[in-house]
């Protein structure tokens, strides 16, 4: 592949993290083993150019199926067609596994952005207010959230 062949990026567009695959590759390895670091530029180079192979092929297999969007069974029907049909099951177990987390992850920005929406005075005012509600729980002591008056009831008590 040549370096202009990823959708008009330069080969460096196209990289993956060196700490994170320095990571990846020193996690696999024995701890006595060490790595120079131009194989470690190899296999980033390696795994960059599967990426890529894997997009392909997932790509062929979606135009095949007159289908707009590379979905993960693409992916899978690639994988086979490319002579790795031996790792499909692990790399559906991967990807049910990031489904899961993908949801919690999802239902967690949901809840974050109701709070991005607070004033930081108000986020310090509900923050304030949970440690005292905790703090009370803590010492046994029941609380009774304070209840909001209407304006008629305020009128009748001014009177």
């Amino acid at each position: 592949m040549e370096p202009m062949d990823i959708v008009g990026k330069t080969k460096e567009d196209a990289s993956l993290p060196k700490a994170t695959m320095t990571k990846i590759i020193k996690e696999m390895l024995p701890p006595d083993v060490r790595v120079a670091r131009d194989t470690q530029d190899l296999l980033i180079e390696c795994c960059v150019e599967f990426i890529n192979l894997i997009s392909s092929e997932s790509n062929e297999v979606c135009n095949r199926e007159d289908k707009r969007t590379i979905a993960p069974e693409h992916v899978l029907k690639a994988l086979e067609v490319l002579g790795f049909g031996e790792y499909t099951e692990e790399v559906y177990a991967a990807y049910e596994q990031h489904k899961l987390e993908t949801v919690d992850t999802v239902r967690a920005g949901k809840w974050s952005n109701n709070v991005a929406e607070m004033t930081e005075e108000e986020a310090l005012a509900a923050q304030q207010r949970m440690f005292a509600e905790a703090r009370a729980r803590m010492n046994g002591v029941v609380t009774v959230p304070p209840k909001q008056q209407d304006p008629e009831t305020e009128q009748k008590l001014d009177c």
